[in-house]
């Protein structure tokens, strides 16, 4: 493949799609202020040793040597002639945080096998290469993935961690100096080999698309490590992955090519707190190609249209590598992009340092409610199946919430599990809830999330390799009930009595205004008791995901909601409501009654209150809020900030630049089956899922976690039958009419709960 500016990086000439925003070398502050990231960098133990780097070139060379043998050993199997299986030749390539140069300790080396094409994926790779892998005693938890998108082998070599792809090329012989970079390669393969070849093409080219590669390299190993404490690392949970952040890094050092660190981590935050997403992320032009392979264009794709955060590969075919973004991971993400610019300010003004920028995010102090997620197995191969299939399904549930509850209850998911000790072969997963911020306040409102949950795990336990004892469990539980085990050591800590950044970063927002009138809520990053139940300021959330008719919703700061979910065995928690509720169109009626939550079967209900309902209506762009205002500016600085920012506008005018994201419909089309089996099994009237909201009145018992569990039908009285597995398998079978509308799928009962809103968590 053409590399756009590969040959010009010695001639001075740009590297990328726009010319440089500038051209400045450091000042003697970032000289001094790079040399402390980087000691910063080394003392927490980003760097491996050289030992460790030794073991793993030979780890590297002995997988290699490995390679060579077997396609040796399967051409002779396959009756070649001993010409030709002297000259079979396999060959290993890695990419990744490896072929980068910013992997750190004890980090596993993603490595690419390029074999012949006789020697076939399923039988050859995964049949003899895993047997000749299991009897070598270095080899160690040896696990292949044959039927993944990307389909992988992990093991550990002598320790080290291996995750090993495939990719079978339409090559009889692979010479030894093969250029994988070269479209040509491409000819002729599957799509699980253009998928394997993927990683090493776009890691080569973004180290042939940055001006300085060292760099580079540190200002991507301080984004990583940033990523990881402010928990945005995690491409599975909705934020970015390596490759993500890597592409974010080198589009900055194209913008500032002289720039060392210190300036490419400020510029990092200046330029993506402003950047109006959708706006695609390009280290170089999009082309086309001659192997008719599908590239990202949101202008000819309409699935591409619904991607919110678009990052686009640099190797042909280029696609989105943040699909998995949601308009509630994206805005966590801008809100941490702001700051970390205010913080950036703040240390040029001697106000903040290093320390301040990496302080860890205190998920578990943010909000006030929280989805736990609890699955199990009956022993660790079966919970490390299960563990994958959840987490890669995880992304659903905050979707589904988002879309059914019309973006007006936000989901922040934690990036990693937690382990229970006392529990063998189970873990937990959780998400922190808020209401949509910057919508006016009613009394309190109610959403009832039950039936959202029970689609999730509906999907979930269709999992093709499911076996017994496989479970899952979703319950809500707040701030003050957080299991101890997702604490260092066990033990819940003490509030801090120091201020951190976040907590008077919230109250200066509540000072300023910007936290919105609505005085019940919540700050996201709070570590301070003393600003306990604050809000953290957020920018515009006009990127929130668009519905079918085109328009944004916003968001700006708001209060938290009080959840009220399922009691304790043996308990009843009710109260009494009174409002109004929606139907399943949309318009509001009144409606009295009580609403109880309850628990049965060992499930619970989740019924979401103090709710906002009103959306919003602005336009497509995504606003930057205003700079931190304790800062000291000068009259040059502000004057070049408002060239920089004239100039960051102008880098994001081109083709794709009329592209919006609509509504995130991708992965949700399977619940629409499950939906129609519910609401057609209770329907008592010509509208079943009107039925289904017309009355708030009576309790639903909640799915079975159980595979071989119960459905549900909704009656017009509002309660939830349950429906025997046979009756489900029934159902089922039966073809599911179009649908020409797709309404509401939870209900939306706003309530009167007087001052409820004003309770802590």
């Amino acid at each position: 493949m053409g590399s756009p500016g590969l040959g010009n990086r010695n001639g001075g000439q740009r590297l990328g799609i726009t010319e440089p925003i500038s051209l400045g070398g450091p000042t003697d502050y970032d000289v001094i202020k790079t040399r402390e990231l980087e000691k910063y960098l080394q003392d927490v133990g980003l760097y491996e040793s050289q030992e460790e780097a030794v073991r793993r070139e030979e780890v590297l060379g002995r997988l290699d040597q490995i390679v060579k043998n077997w396609v040796k050993a399967i051409s002779r199997s396959k009756g070649l002639n001993e010409q030709l299986v002297q000259e079979a030749n396999a060959k290993i390539f890695t990419f990744g945080s490896y072929r980068l140069g910013v992997h750190g300790p004890g980090a596993d080396i993603d490595t690419l096998c390029v074999g012949p094409r006789h020697a076939t994926r399923e039988e050859d790779f995964f049949g003899e290469l895993h047997k000749m892998l299991s009897e070598m005693p270095e080899v160690s938890e040896l696990h292949p993935v044959p039927d993944a998108h990307v389909p992988v082998m992990g093991f550990k070599f002598k320790g080290v961690s291996i995750d090993l792809l495939y990719a079978r090329l339409s090559l009889w012989v692979i010479p030894e100096d093969l250029d994988i970079s070269q479209d040509s390669i491409l000819q002729n393969t599957d799509e699980q080999t253009v998928r394997s070849l993927n990683g090493c093409r776009v890691t080569d080219q973004i180290l042939r698309l940055v001006p300085n590669i060292q760099n580079f390299r540190t200002t991507l190993r301080c984004m990583r490590f940033w990523a990881k404490r402010r928990g945005v690392y995690s491409n599975v949970a909705g934020f970015l992955g390596g490759i993500n952040w890597a592409l974010l890094v080198a589009r900055i050092c194209q913008l500032y090519p002289n720039a060392l660190p210190n300036m490419l981590v400020s510029r990092f935050f200046r330029v993506y707190t402003q950047w109006r997403w959708p706006n695609p992320v390009m280290l170089c032009p999009i082309e086309e190609g001659s192997f008719g392979l599908q590239v990202w264009d949101p202008r000819k794709y309409p699935k591409d249209r619904y991607h919110l955060m678009p990052i686009i590969t640099p190797a042909y075919p280029s696609m989105n590598s943040s699909y998995n973004v949601s308009s509630s991971t994206l805005r966590i993400m801008t809100d941490e992009f702001q700051r970390g610019g205010e913080i950036c300010e703040a240390m040029e003004a001697s106000k903040a340092d290093w320390d301040t920028l990496f302080e860890a995010y205190a998920f578990f102090d943010a909000y006030k409610n929280y989805l736990q997620i609890d699955i199990s197995a009956e022993n660790d191969d079966d919970l490390r199946k299960w563990k994958g299939w959840v987490e890669s399904r995880l992304r659903q549930l905050t979707l589904k919430i988002e879309r059914h509850t019309y973006n007006m209850l936000q989901c922040h998911p934690h990036p990693g599990d937690f382990q229970d000790k006392s529990r063998p072969f189970h873990c937990s997963y959780f998400m922190g809830l808020q209401r949509k911020q910057g919508v006016p306040v009613n009394e309190s409102e109610q959403f009832d999330i039950r039936l959202t949950v029970e689609e999730f795990k509906h999907t979930v336990n269709m999992y093709t390799l499911w076996k017994s004892g496989m479970e899952i469990r979703v319950s809500h539980v707040k701030r003050r009930n957080i299991p101890s085990f997702v604490f260092p050591s066990g033990v819940r800590p003490s509030r801090p009595s120091k201020a951190t950044w976040d907590s008077r970063r919230v109250s200066d927002a509540k000072v300023s205004g910007h936290a919105g009138s609505d005085k019940s809520g919540e700050g996201k990053g709070v570590a301070d008791g003393q600003v306990d139940g604050k809000k953290r300021k957020r920018v515009d959330d006009n990127a929130d995901a668009q519905s079918k008719n085109g328009k944004y919703v916003t968001a700006v700061a708001s209060s938290s909601p009080e959840v009220q979910v399922g009691s304790p065995a043996g308990t009843v928690s009710s109260c009494s409501t009174k409002g109004d509720h929606l139907d399943a169109t949309g318009s509001v009626e009144p409606a009295k009654g009580n609403a109880e939550s309850h628990m049965m079967n060992g499930s619970e209900n989740l019924i979401m209150e103090e709710l906002s309902s009103h959306n919003g209506e602005v336009d497509g762009s995504l606003r930057c809020s205003p700079p931190h205002k304790g800062l000291h500016v000068t009259a040059d600085a502000a004057t070049s900030k408002e060239a920089e920012k004239l100039a960051i506008e102008k880098i994001m005018s081109g083709p794709y630049v009329s592209h919006q994201a609509l509504q995130e419909l991708e992965e949700l089309e399977d619940d629409l089956e499950f939906r129609n089996q519910v609401v057609s099994a209770g329907n008592t009237n010509n509208d079943p899922l009107l039925s289904s909201v017309s009355d708030s009145t009576g309790a639903a018992s909640v799915l079975s976690s159980n595979r071989a569990g119960p459905s549900i039908s909704l009656h017009a009285s509002g309660s939830i039958e349950e429906l025997e597995p046979a009756e489900l398998t029934a159902m089922t079978s039966i073809p599911v009419a179009p649908v020409v509308q797709r309404k509401p799928l939870i209900r939306l009962n706003f309530t009167s709960l007087g001052k409820a809103s004003e309770k802590s968590g």
